[in-house]
């Protein structure tokens, strides 16, 4: 189960690495309950530094680095505003979902709200999954 979780944590962070099929395969030999609960938590919990590290992040580091223009922030604070922290249930988007935890953690969007709903979109995403592999 501890690769489990590490997989789901790394997973959630930018590096470039799913876990989906290493949860479908847990599954096959482990609790349900427990495989989703481990998941889950790994996976909010690298959500959670993708976000403290865009809290960190300056503006400067985005624009030089990722060659990301100003103007297309602003447009994305723009849905930001809108929408808030229940962006966060949408952090478990596949290539997306990092840059949405990045993005709420630069605005600074409310933690407890974003990390409540990212929670939650993961674990129905985790369930989603369990779903289809459970005999």
């Amino acid at each position: 189960m501890l690769l489990l979780f590490l997989t789901s944590f790394l997973a959630a962070t930018i590096l470039p690495f799913s876990s989906e099929v290493h949860f479908a395969l847990v599954l096959k030999n482990n609790n349900i309950s427990t495989a989703l609960f481990v998941a889950t938590a790994g996976n909010t919990l690298g959500g959670i530094v993708s976000y403290w590290i865009g809290w960190l992040a300056k503006w400067m580091w985005i624009e030089t680095y990722f060659k990301v223009k100003k103007e297309k922030i602003m447009q994305f604070k723009a849905l930001i505003k809108k929408t808030g922290g229940w962006l966060g249930f949408f952090c478990w988007m596949p290539i997306f979902g990092d840059g949405i935890a990045i993005s709420l953690g630069i605005f600074r969007v409310q933690p407890v709200l974003t990390f409540s709903t990212m929670l939650l979109g993961k674990f129905c995403r985790y369930l989603i999954i369990a779903h289809f592999f459970i005999e």
